[in-house]
Formats: C-alpha cells, sequence, structure tokens
C-alpha cells in the first residue's frame, strides 16, 4: 500500500536554503509576520500620534526607597518619588510585579521588554520586545522606526530585540542620533543610503523567486507557511518602499544644536541628561514613536557627590547603612534626571495635550532585589499616555502579577488590536485610560 504522504518530496531546510542561495531560515522570515494586520489608531490623529518611551535602569532599585507603603491613590512619597513629586498626578507605580518564569538575576535585563522566560539558561532563546512588536506595525509612519539608546559603560546592550530574538544594539553616541534625525544629508549621501535600501529590495526579490519554483514540492501544510513566508516578505518590501520614501523628505530643523558627546563613563548623570534631551526632540518631532533607554552603570564609579565605590559591588550591600547609603546616591540621581525628562514632555504642547499626554513612559528595573539577584517584585512605574494616574497599584507580593499584562495595556493604548502579550493573561487591572 503506497502513502500519499510518504510518497511526498522530502525537502529539507537545509535544501531550502541551497535552493534560496543564502542564509535566511524559512521560520525566521515566518515568525518576522507581524501578529495583526491594519491596527485602529485610537484617538491618533495625524498630529496627535501616541508613543512609547521605555527606560531600564539594570543595576535595581533599593525597595524601601521606592515603593510607597500605601496602596491606592492616598500614598505618602517614598524618598525616590519625592523625587518626581512635581508630577505626581501623572504616573502609576506598580508593586507586585514581575514577569513569570523570567529569573537568573543579571540575565533578566535581558527581557525587561520581552518576557521571554529564563534568560539566564543555556541554549536562551529571546523573543520579540514590547518596542518592536509596535514597530512592526507603526514604524513606517515615522522617519525612524525605533530609536535605540545605550546610556552606561558597555558597548553591547539594549532592551530592543526582533521577533527572532536578535538584539538590535543600542546608539550611544547623541551626536550620531542627531545627525540622523535632524541633519540633512548632500544628494549624493542620499542616493548611497536609497542604494543600499534598493540593494535590500532586489536581495528580497532574489529569495521570492527562489522560494516560488521551490514550493510546487510541497505538501499543502508547508504551501501554508510558505504563504506566510510570502506574506512577511511582501511586508519586508513595503518597510523598504516606505525607507526609501523617508530618505527624499527633509528632516526637521530644531534650535538645539549638535551635542558633543560625553565620552567619560563615569559621567552617568550627564550622560543621561544629554541622551533624555535628544530622546524629548525626537518625540517632538514625530521623528519616531517608540525609544527604548538601557542605563547601565554596571562597572563604573559615577561622578556624584559621596559615591566612591563601583555601583555593581555595592548593590550588594548586605544591609550595611553606610553601603545603602551611597547606592542610594547613584539611584536618586536617576530620578532627578526622570523629573527633568516628565517635565520637559510636559512643556511641549500637541493640540490640547501634552507631549507628555500622548507619550507613554515605562520607567523600572529588571531586578526586585539586586543584592540577591532576585527577579520577583519589580520597581516600576508608567508616566503619562493619558492614563487616570496618581495611583500605587498593589499586587500579591509572593504570587507576582504578570507585568505583561501591562504591556497589552499599552499596546492597546497605542492603538494597536493587541491581546496577548508574551506571557500576559490581560490588561493590566486596576489602570484605567482617559477619554
Amino acid at each position: 500500500m503506497t502513502s500519499t504522504h510518504l510518497a511526498r518530496p522530502i525537502l529539507s531546510r537545509r535544501a531550502f536554503l541551497r535552493g534560496v542561495g543564502i542564509t535566511l531560515t524559512l521560520p525566521f522570515l515566518e515568525a518576522m509576520q507581524p501578529a495583526f494586520g491594519a491596527a485602529a489608531q485610537a484617538g491618533e490623529t495625524a498630529s496627535r500620534p501616541r508613543r512609547i518611551l521605555a527606560i531600564q535602569t539594570n543595576m535595581g532599585l533599593i525597595a524601601d526607597n521606592f515603593f510607597p507603603k500605601q496602596a491606592g491613590l492616598d500614598w505618602t512619597p517614598s524618598p525616590y518619588l519625592e523625587l518626581i513629586q512635581q508630577h505626581r498626578k501623572d504616573f502609576t507605580v506598580f508593586s507586585g510585579t514581575s514577569h513569570p518564569a523570567v529569573d537568573g538575576g543579571h540575565a533578566a535585563e535581558l527581557a525587561l521588554l520581552t518576557a521571554a522566560p529564563h534568560p539566564g539558561a543555556g541554549g536562551f532563546k529571546n523573543s520579540i520586545s514590547l518596542d518592536q512588536f509596535a514597530a512592526e506595525q507603526i514604524g513606517t509612519r515615522t522617519r525612524i522606526p525605533s530609536l535605540n539608546i545605550l546610556v552606561g559603560s558597555e558597548n553591547r546592550h539594549s532592551l530592543s530585540f526582533t521577533r527572532s530574538g536578535v538584539m538590535i544594539p543600542g546608539e550611544k553616541s547623541a551626536s550620531a542620533i542627531y545627525r540622523r534625525l535632524f541633519v540633512q544629508g548632500t544628494p549624493q549621501e542620499v542616493e548611497a543610503r536609497v542604494n543600499d535600501l534598493r540593494v535590500g529590495r532586489s536581495v528580497l526579490d532574489f529569495v521570492n523567486d527562489s522560494a516560488k519554483r521551490m514550493q510546487r514540492d510541497l505538501g499543502p501544510r508547508d504551501r501554508e507557511r510558505m504563504d506566510q513566508y510570502f506574506t512577511s516578505v511582501r511586508d519586508l518590501e513595503g518597510q523598504l518602499v516606505e525607507a526609501e520614501a523617508w530618505e527624499y523628505r527633509p528632516k526637521p530643523k530644531v534650535a538645539m544644536p549638535e551635542p558633543k558627546d560625553i565620552t567619560e563613563n563615569n559621567l552617568l548623570v550627564q550622560r543621561m541628561q544629554q541622551m533624555f534631551g535628544v530622546v524629548r526632540l525626537a518625540l517632538e518631532t514625530d521623528s519616531t514613536r517608540l525609544v527604548t533607554v538601557f542605563i547601565n552603570p554596571f562597572s563604573m564609579v559615577p561622578a556624584i557627590d559621596g559615591v566612591t565605590h563601583e555601583t555593581h559591588s555595592i548593590t550588594h550591600h548586605g544591609n550595611r547603612p553606610d553601603t545603602l547609603q551611597e547606592l542610594a546616591l547613584i539611584e536618586a540621581a536617576h530620578f532627578r534626571m526622570l523629573d527633568e525628562l516628565l517635565a520637559g514632555l510636559k512643556g511641549a504642547r500637541e493640540e490640547n495635550d501634552t507631549l507628555l499626554d500622548r507619550t507613554q513612559v515605562l520607567f523600572g528595573s529588571c531586578l526586585g532585589n539586586a543584592n540577591a539577584h532576585d527577579n520577583h517584585n519589580l520597581p516600576m512605574l508608567l508616566a503619562g499616555g493619558g492614563y487616570k494616574h496618581g495611583q500605587h497599584l498593589v499586587f500579591d507580593a509572593k504570587q507576582n502579577y504578570p507585568l505583561p499584562n501591562l504591556f497589552v495595556s499599552m499596546l492597546q493604548r497605542l492603538g494597536l488590536e493587541a491581546d496577548k502579550f508574551a506571557s500576559s493573561t490581560g490588561t493590566m487591572r486596576g489602570l484605567e485610560a482617559t477619554a
């Protein structure tokens, strides 16, 4: 008895790769397809877009200095929140939240925006980050689909990961970001960039044609997968066309001159301040709607009065008062810069709103207790974005509420038809949007 299934030619992945002639695997292309189609715009107009700015400080925060003691609206500011008290009605604090199955101590910094499980395990493969999930659907509406920034002593860190789990490196140079956003290239430079984009489109055409020739030998399920592949290629082609069109459009003009890069790693506060200034301009000119900032003071002694020890070592403070006091000086500096950032966003207007009203600012850390490398009870707050703020939402400190629920709420507020992200179980309970 002959089986139709057994008689069908077997097509190995290696044969597929030989057939298309490049190192691009089918699962990668299949996974690159956006999860949803055209997104509802939920209160967005051409002049009033919505945005996300996500900021991680990867060395944790002293819990007693961050979390208020009271829940709800009637809470007394903690020492850190006192530093942003002028924005009290513009942010919500969350306690008792974390990413289910995200562990590994410092390794969890890879998964703050992805919630991919067990980042410290061997063979870990990351998943798509919150910003890139959104960029797949709205990235072509702006010159820069997403802006990924690194402030720290290391060269390779980022919050952003593609759908295939590949890190998008963070940019450390404020001047390079400024030029990318606001400095118009010469006609020759523009044509060179356009030519690079056209080369990319040519590669996709080759992949598409080669795959179509092989499709006739596939079974029904593989044909369905190939249809997804072709959809992904068409999506990428569309993104390249949009990117080419942006190259010919004039860049916005801003009053701020090109910044001079601060190269001294220990000038952490000054570098944060400089980068936050560029971020505000990027958002204000609608050059991008998706920004991540990775703050990494791991091996530095920040130039802050009273700080004499390297940051990572004093996060393992053992509850020694003098060490905690020194660590608090570093962490408080983060909140002073956050205060300045929020004030700048509130000071910029978009019709009847402020830029902060239109921008969801997520700030927090992958470590709940850096002293113990614990990844539970993460210190997190969300500012702006058009929510009913001013509250402290408290969840179970032992059985943490899934933080990915907040990501679903943020995606929906961005106008995307998202009802699931990573290990989410719904939207963030207790967080309500304004009209």
